[in-house]
């Protein structure tokens, strides 16, 4: 009888652990920057910040939702509206500091997300897609019409007037790192634990992932209550650090696209997609937008060229050509001699 070998079960490569130490030390930088950053250039950077982890916190939500759990929403700005509007409303009406406001803004959106899956998960396929952009829709036209929110001019988040402005700066930034991490390692254990493999099972096959005793049901739910309570928090991060807030900037649909835009260029289906698109995005953004049509015209052609080019996205082709995985979520077995 042939002796079984030894085998080991890899999680981690040379790449994720190199990986893990950078992350570690640009963390680190990155949380000091207010005390070493020259005062002139510090608060510009970490107002650039601010903005990145909203735009990657939302990407890195929807791709949890379509990449892996193959639920493609068009309506995921819901949520983030939902976020901003519940941490003012919890700052300017019931006294709570916005930035205890945030984590709480969004819990109340995943609460949300309950009832409104009801409704969404009735539908399937493209049907779902615009189905979620009507939900989105109702809501907007909702908070178009309360008055006691500013109806459709929108209003000014008044609780964080007392604070100082280097004090509230500083405060939103280190609140925008803390959410980043959260968010990564969130999304990063759940791929990793029983109930991701089960998530990629649903994406791969419904059918077949329920015939092996998959709660399928419940497993979606529970992916679109983590989407929405990922995109409650980078909306209310969002709307702190913009301090106003409106129907028309919160809900927009252009939320989602842009977040679809980065989830295709960086690579669908990775955590590091929404990393690389999210910079991406950023950059043509900050230096391309003032072009107005041509921006968006620009946004649409290099999804066009990198859909065809690199079909898994660009973190994808460099995974493919040089082997680089900074965040594994597969299991490989590995024969000892």
């Amino acid at each position: 009888m042939t002796p079984i070998p030894p085998i080991e079960v890899q999680r981690h490569t040379r790449a994720s652990q190199a990986a893990a130490v950078v992350s570690l030390l640009l963390f680190l930088a990155a949380a000091t920057l207010p005390f070493w950053a020259p005062e002139d250039d510090a608060p510009a950077w970490m107002r650039e910040f601010v903005e990145i982890a909203c735009y990657f916190i939302f990407a890195m939500m929807w791709n949890l939702l379509a990449g892996y759990g193959g639920m493609v929403s068009i309506g995921q700005q819901a949520f983030f509206g939902l976020g901003g509007y519940f941490m003012l409303m919890l700052g300017n009406f019931a006294g709570v500091n916005p930035f205890v406001a945030i984590p709480l803004a969004a819990v109340a959106a995943a609460a949300i997300a309950v009832p409104v899956s009801w409704v969404a998960f009735r539908l399937q396929g493209g049907y779902f897609a615009i189905g979620t952009w009507v939900i989105a829709e109702v809501f907007r036209l909702s908070f178009a019409n309360m008055s006691i929110v500013g109806g459709g001019s929108g209003t000014s988040l008044t609780a964080l007037r007392d604070i100082e402005r280097g004090t509230r700066e500083n405060l939103t930034f280190w609140m925008a790192l803390a959410c980043v991490v959260a968010s990564v390692a969130l999304v990063y254990l759940f791929l990793r634990s029983k109930r991701g493999l089960a998530l990629l099972a649903i994406r791969d096959n419904e059918v077949a992932a329920e015939s092996q005793g998959i709660a399928v049901g419940r497993m979606k739910l529970a992916v679109y209550v983590v989407a929405a309570f990922g995109a409650g928090l980078a909306g209310a991060l969002y709307f702190v650090g913009n301090l106003r807030i409106s129907p028309d900037a919160a809900f927009s649909v252009n939320w989602t696209a842009f977040a679809i835009f980065m989830v295709i260029i960086g690579g669908i289906g990775r955590i590091e997609g929404p990393i690389v698109g999210a910079l991406i995005f950023w950059a043509l953004n900050k230096w391309f937008s003032d072009y107005g049509t041509w921006y968006l015209l620009g946004l649409g052609l290099l999804a066009i060229v990198v859909t065809i080019n690199f079909k898994q996205g660009l973190a994808g082709w460099v995974q493919q050509r040089w082997g680089l995985v900074l965040f594994p979520t597969r299991r490989h077995l590995i024969i000892k001699d």
